[in-house]
């Protein structure tokens, strides 16, 4: 890499919905890195179908890093290391929160090695605040009531307890 090129990261995930700890992550990406592409997954063999859809999660996450120079989201379908290359990205950079995501984040690391052993995977520790916060365990406080207007933007919050109400 020439000192003039940029260094581009992707920060891949569901996001369904963007938690305040997903942006806590991709805040701290973006200043380590020049560009971060927040790389919403379309559709995921790992997960349930979405509570909401790829517009609406776009959306969301589109106002919440508005204020963030060199961050934009993309959605992509593909795997996440054919993604990496196709937006020129060097790695992927994840959260960790607990011993449960380093299993799953190791074996992903593997398998994306495998695929493209010239792009990294970079872990950043959850900030204490959000160690514990996960887009299921939002949806479920919203299910029965609980409070989560400081676990998720404003927007989400109000959206969440629409569509869950029903």
């Amino acid at each position: 890499m020439t000192p003039s090129e940029k260094t581009i990261v992707v920060c891949p995930g569901s996001y369904d919905p963007i938690t305040n700890g997903h942006l806590d992550v991709i805040r701290r990406a973006a200043r380590l890195y020049d560009e971060v592409v927040v790389a919403v997954v379309n559709r995921s063999v790992r997960k349930s179908q979405a509570l909401f859809g790829i517009d609406e999660r776009m959306g969301f996450i589109e106002r919440a890093i508005a204020d963030l120079d060199g961050v934009r989201a993309e959605p992509f379908s593909t795997l996440v290391v054919e993604f990496a290359r196709h937006v020129g990205a060097r790695a992927i950079v994840k959260g960790l929160r607990a011993i449960s995501d380093f299993e799953y984040e190791l074996e992903m690391n593997q398998l994306n090695r495998r695929q493209d052993p010239e792009i990294e995977s970079v872990y950043l520790m959850a900030s204490p605040q959000y160690s514990f916060l996960s887009s299921s365990g939002v949806k479920e406080l919203a299910t029965f009531g609980g409070k989560i207007d400081d676990l998720v933007p404003d927007e989400v919050a109000r959206r969440l307890q629409e569509e869950l109400k029903r």
